[in-house]
């Protein structure tokens, strides 16, 4: 699967729990049900990724973890919050930049509609 169809299967499964569940539950709720519906989905993923930091030669296990790795490519960082702040923004690009991949999702159930609590984020890819 190519990085792209990843992320847009990553992002139907998320829009098919928000329709199911609505916003206002803890995002350990939501994180369940998307791994439920990737699952269903037949959608390689990790959850509870662990994400060691590498600090002047020297691998540290901090206790990070990312919420998914899908596909062995892509992040994705699932929030339920009032609103995505650009610290939240921030952690994604950290988290790509550190483990070495490209492409995150940083989605937040806590909206109307899920398509306004998505956010692509991209780091290192280069413009063909």
């Amino acid at each position: 699967m190519e990085v792209n169809e990843i992320t847009e299967a990553i992002i139907g499964a998320a829009i098919e729990v928000h329709r199911a569940l609505g916003p206002g539950l803890l995002e350990s709720a939501y994180e369940e049900c998307l791994c439920q519906e990737l699952s269903l989905r037949r959608i390689p993923f990790e959850r509870q990724y662990p994400l060691p930091l590498e600090y002047k030669g020297l691998r540290l296990d901090c206790g990070y973890r990312l919420d998914l790795l899908v596909a062995d490519s892509v992040v994705v960082e699932l929030k339920a919050v009032e609103e995505l702040l650009p610290i939240h923004t921030a952690q994604v690009l950290t988290y790509l930049r550190i483990g070495g991949w490209h492409i995150g999702l940083l989605i937040n159930f806590n909206v109307l509609a899920l398509k306004r609590g998505i956010r692509r984020l991209a780091l290192g890819l280069k413009e063909s």
